[in-house]
């Protein structure tokens, strides 16, 4: 089942991206690049859910369903 966590993203002085999450506190990812901040955002945000997971801790977090909007980043 795939899940959606929100993330914001906000372009720091030292010249990285950071991304955190109000749906999913822990979720914290830095990288040079949008997409690479995405990216490891992604593994965090997995690694925090299988976390919870065994600890028997349902994320609250909404499914993806038949369809959903994602905002699409263009350069």
């Amino acid at each position: 089942m795939e899940q959606i966590v929100n993330l914001h993203i906000e372009h720091l002085p030292e010249g990285v991206y950071l991304a955190t999450s109000e749906d999913l506190p822990g979720l914290v990812a830095q990288g040079r690049t949008v997409t690479e901040t995405l990216e490891i955002a992604r593994d965090v945000a997995k690694k925090l859910l299988e976390a919870q997971t065994e600890r028997q801790e349902p994320a609250n977090l909404k499914t993806t369903g038949e369809s959903f909007d994602y905002p699409l980043v263009v350069s």
